[in-house]
């Protein structure tokens, strides 16, 4: 199944009713809410509640051209071939102009389009900077209550910055290619931690060796790291199938290791409360916004600053003094003008004085 196109979906579900995942065009309507975002997007994940992440999840980041799209697609092909279902996420790049996406990884996985085990979903990246769209995550949390066994996610590209992918997936593969350079400069520090595996793709190029080598160094100056795993480095030539078998395999015992050690909960549980988190920091970001529109103490503030009267860091202090809640928010609710708070914290009463104003799918 392929799906990239936003499918129709009603914004005005009951929040009391179950999310409706009974099928895959269902599965692909609650994905276009959450694609959108907003309220309705907010309604539908508070409805989906608090589930156990079962599905395993991994993440396939790497440069660009480095071949992501065919070595998930051949990925794809072994899961099935152990009977194991498979739900992709695969974020392309947008245009800074027009804010559009080709979203053509799914060219490359037509293959698959008639298993009704496999469910592959375009994305695009819009103005996320850490190589997966921003509803990403929540893509996967739905995937994993369809019922998957495993969720691909591959993302834009490969950078310093594109790091979002150790914030969703259970084990990261990072891909490195002969010809594009020092493999180290390629893949930036941050890429390097957080890769618990490393693919030297097109692997029949000159310069291979090399690649594989200066891979390896890395990660001997790395040390151990405290999960004790040392990560493999796997070579594959994805457009002939060519070690696919050997990085499947290396990606099953990085999955054993985070299980047998108690790892692969832990992790889980390091996600939910980095996204907890990172849902505060998005509702108290749009309530200072909100102060900010309305006018008032936070506006002034600003004013001063913007004129040289006030520094920064003194405006910053003052802002947050400003916008202290005497009493702890209520829980999440819909104000009277039907507009939904964000998760986690309803910005319009926690701010205080101020507060004016089978397929692819």
């Amino acid at each position: 199944m392929v799906s990239s196109r936003a499918m129709p979906a009603s914004d005005a579900e009951p929040r009391d009713e179950p999310v409706d995942l009974s099928t895959p065009r269902a599965l692909a309507r609650a994905i276009s809410v959450v694609e959108r975002g907003g309220p309705a997007a907010e309604a539908l994940m508070r409805r989906l509640g608090p589930r156990p992440l079962r599905a395993w999840t991994i993440g396939i980041t790497g440069p660009p051209g480095s071949g992501k799209s065919t070595l998930v697609d051949r990925l794809i092909a072994v899961a099935r071939s152990v009977d194991m279902t498979v739900g992709v996420v695969a974020v392309d790049p947008s245009s800074p102009f027009s804010g559009g996406a080709i979203l053509g990884d799914r060219v490359r996985m037509v293959g698959h389009s008639r298993d009704s085990g496999v469910f592959i979903r375009s994305m695009a990246a819009r103005d996320s900077l850490g190589g997966l769209a921003s509803a990403t995550r929540d893509v996967a949390r739905l995937l994993d209550a369809y019922g998957f066994a495993v969720v691909l996610l591959e993302t834009v590209g490969v950078g310093q910055s594109e790091l979002d992918v150790v914030k969703v997936a259970d084990t990261v593969a990072v891909i490195a290619v002969p010809g594009l350079g020092d493999a180290v400069q390629t893949l930036k520090a941050g890429i390097l931690e957080v890769a618990d595996l490393f693919v030297v793709n097109m692997a029949d190029r000159p310069g291979s060796e090399r690649t594989v080598a200066e891979l390896l160094a890395m990660i001997q100056l790395g040390g151990e790291r405290p999960d004790r795993w040392a990560p493999p480095i796997v070579e594959t030539v994805a457009t002939e199938g060519r070690g696919v078998e050997d990085l499947w395999a290396a990606l099953e015992r990085h999955r054993i290791h985070l299980e047998s050690r108690g790892e692969l909960e832990a992790r889980r549980r390091r996600r939910i409360e980095t996204e907890v988190l990172e849902l505060v920091d998005r509702a108290l970001r749009l309530g200072l916004r909100r102060l900010v529109e309305g006018g008032g103490e936070v506006a002034r503030l600003l004013a001063e600053a913007r004129d040289g009267r006030i520094d920064p860091h003194t405006t910053a202090a003052a802002i947050v003094a400003a916008t202290k809640s005497p009493t702890p928010p209520p829980p999440p609710h819909c104000d009277g003008e039907g507009e939904q708070d964000p998760p986690g914290l309803p910005v319009s009463r926690a701010w205080g004085r101020g507060a004016g104003g089978g397929g692819f799918s």
